[in-house]
């Protein structure tokens, strides 16, 4: 099988590519999850599931899926809604920006498109929070399209099979996984070949425990030789900082504490810092001041100061504590 030019470092062999592709559709029609967006084609629900499933467990989604569309059927009734909403509806997702971004996408697509969603991959790239894997994902699964894209997941299925260990580091560029991506697809069976490579990315080839001695993609497989080697060594050298004392984790708390709030009601800072930090003091107020101002770029909250920003004759500013902040368009 011929690659465009010569950035891609890998030859596909025809036979092995098409022993790949047999054997993964195989194993992929004999049993998978079935998972409420699998039984779909419409495109603003395929957008939902894919911007929820970014970084989230589908175990987590698949509740809040199901209660996001029931509040949410319809890309016209996600476009009107108030932000707020919309972020109240995300709660227990986390990375809350993608709230944003899904409801800004669906304005778009009810705005710029009248309601209807472009077929077109290059069209699908220009909404809000829609990148290339997305709008891959939308053309694919909505639009049946034999179109390649790649997340971490597939990435590391495509990388394992057809280079070798993507760890400690990948061999190929983005560009070069877009080239393999869409070189791999079988002509006619893209909805079920992107399907089936999350499907082994998810619950066969993982991230770090890689379950090969039963991969249908064994005898296939360049990474699987040294895959245990490579995976010993990289735990090593992996460094792990405890989630709760991320800026993650503190941003989903102060969103949280916004979220249990009556519509339109704010907190000062002093009010929100007990309810963000368990050992909040006057001290923290310029750290939280600095991720609510975080917040406030990504709009997910909006911050209200005093109409006075200055004190009269001076050049000291109005205190952290009497800035208030909610949710936007609360």
């Amino acid at each position: 099988m011929a690659t465009r030019g010569h950035e891609l470092p890998v030859v596909l062999n025809p036979d092995h590519v098409a022993r790949v592709q047999q054997a993964l559709l195989a194993w992929y029609a004999a049993g998978h999850r079935d998972l409420p967006w699998r039984q779909t084609r419409d495109p603003y629900r395929i957008l939902v599931s894919e911007i929820m499933l970014q970084q989230t467990q589908v175990e987590r989604v698949i509740p809040k899926y199901h209660a996001f569309l029931a509040q949410f059927p319809t890309v016209e009734a996600l476009a009107r809604a108030p932000l707020a909403d919309v972020i109240r509806a995300w709660a227990g997702l986390g990375y809350n920006r993608r709230a944003r971004y899904v409801h800004q996408a669906a304005q778009a697509v009810c705005e710029q498109y009248g309601g209807e969603f472009p077929h077109d991959r290059a069209e699908l790239e220009r909404l809000p929070g829609v990148g290339r894997y997305t709008a891959g994902a939308i053309a694919c699964f909505a639009f049946e399209q034999d179109v390649g894209f790649w997340d971490t997941n597939i990435a590391r299925v495509l990388h394992r099979v057809f280079v070798g260990p993507e760890i400690p580091r990948r061999q190929l560029t983005a560009r070069q996984l877009d080239m393999l991506a869409n070189a791999l697809v079988p002509p006619g069976r893209g909805y079920d070949w992107n399907q089936a490579l999350i499907e082994l990315g998810a619950v066969q080839c993982t991230a770090r425990r890689p379950a090969c001695l039963t991969c249908p993609l064994l005898a296939m497989c360049r990474a699987a030789p040294s895959m245990q080697a490579a995976l010993a060594q990289s735990q090593q050298h992996r460094e792990s900082v405890p989630f709760t004392e991320t800026t993650r984790y503190f941003r989903g708390r102060i969103i949280a504490a916004l979220r249990a709030l009556p519509p339109g009601a704010a907190l000062d800072l002093n009010q929100l810092g007990p309810r963000v930090h368990p050992a909040f003091t006057p001290e923290r107020l310029p750290w939280l001041r600095q991720l609510v101002d975080g917040l406030a770029r990504d709009g997910l909250v909006e911050v209200a100061e005093p109409a006075a920003m200055y004190d009269a004759g001076t050049d000291e500013g109005i205190a952290d504590d009497a800035v208030r902040v909610r949710l936007p368009g609360a």
